[in-house]
């Protein structure tokens, strides 16, 4: 993909060095300014990977990524699309939770690449129990949270791509509900040694604060001497912040032939409200048509259940510019038992 910049390779060099000077900057800002706060972030949804393939491998996807999926884990990587994608992810997590992801994506030549997403997080309904009714009221209630993204991304020279994602967020339980809004920002620096050394970093979730608000805030109270007035009060619930994550990777194609290719991936990730740790993972591909990948998630997290990642994926040509694409993922969540995902995709 190539632009008309007109730029001496001495300018453009010095352009690539500000903005990744930028982004080392930031990470710093961050680094220094966040603490600890373990469970004290709202829309936990935004932690939950999406995608097959890059949960097979670990979660090290920050400088791999680039395909529909690059969305969530680095907007920045969405440039490489070439075509039309449609992408969906279904995996069925712990406590019979539900996670559910669409996504489409559409370059556009001159312009750069257009995505839009949908992450849904759902439970059964369960029914509603009071201390004089434990056994429920016959009432049910529902919980879940809900997240809309709009992604752009381009190529700003040959070697370096930069994207940006904007994120409505809604959670709900019952008759309360929080919104919230977030941006995220992604870069990726390919260097032509080691079959193509890739460097990134991404900024998730940067945005507003959200609190439950709704009609279970509100307390009636009687007063007076019968009891006969009735006072509304609104309780303000605390606002809590959103989960940040900053993430720095690197990978490679170590191998790389006509036919197989060997890609390793290492993301150092850094969130608001746990401890700092590495994602790893690798990926082997033969004629770019099947794909066995594995990797490890949360190294060094504290007190952290993830672990061990492996994963599938086959990718089929049915014309020249038809390919319908499966991924399946399994990830090991200790105690909490393992979990699937299944994820199916078309290039047109």
């Amino acid at each position: 993909m190539k632009y008309n910049f007109r730029l001496t390779s001495e300018v453009l060099m010095k352009t690539n060095n500000l903005i990744l000077l930028v982004v080392l900057i930031v990470f710093q800002s961050i680094m220094n300014a966040q603490t600890v706060k373990t469970g004290t972030t709202a829309a936990q949804v935004l932690k939950i990977g999406v995608g097959g393939r890059a949960t097979a491998m670990g979660g090290a996807y920050t400088a791999v990524a680039d395909d529909i999926t690059s969305m969530y884990w680095n907007p920045g990587g969405l440039a490489s699309l070439k075509s039309n994608e449609a992408y969906f992810n279904h995996a069925l997590l712990y406590a019979d939770i539900g996670f559910d992801y669409a996504s489409f994506a559409s370059n556009i030549e001159g312009f750069g690449t257009l995505g839009a997403s949908v992450t849904v997080l759902s439970v059964d309904e369960m029914p509603v129990r009071t201390i004089e009714r434990p056994q429920g009221t016959g009432e049910f209630f529902d919980v879940g949270s809900m997240v809309i993204g709009l992604s752009y991304a381009r190529y700003l020279t040959d070697n370096f791509s930069i994207g940006f994602n904007a994120k409505y967020i809604r959670e709900f339980i019952y008759n309360m509900s929080s919104t919230g809004f977030a941006v995220d920002v992604g870069t990726i620096y390919r260097i032509p040694i080691l079959n193509e050394l890739r460097i990134a970093a991404s900024i998730s979730n940067f945005g507003t604060k959200m609190r439950l608000e709704g009609r279970d805030a509100i307390v009636i109270t009687r007063s007076g001497a019968g009891g006969d007035n009735l006072i509304n009060s609104h309780l303000e619930l605390d606002e809590f912040d959103l989960p940040l994550l900053f993430r720095f990777g690197l990978s490679s194609d170590i191998i790389k032939h006509n036919d197989s290719r060997l890609t390793l991936a290492v993301d150092a990730v850094h969130p608001n409200d746990h401890t700092e740790y590495i994602n790893s993972g690798a990926e082997f591909a033969w004629n770019e048509s099947v794909f066995i990948r594995a990797g490890w998630n949360a190294l060094f997290e504290r007190d952290s259940e993830k672990g061990l990642t492996l994963g599938i994926g086959f990718n089929y040509r049915l014309a020249n510019y038809i390919t319908f694409i499966f991924d399946y993922a399994y990830e090991d969540y200790g105690r909490l038992t393992e979990v699937h995902f299944f994820s199916a995709g078309i290039k047109f």
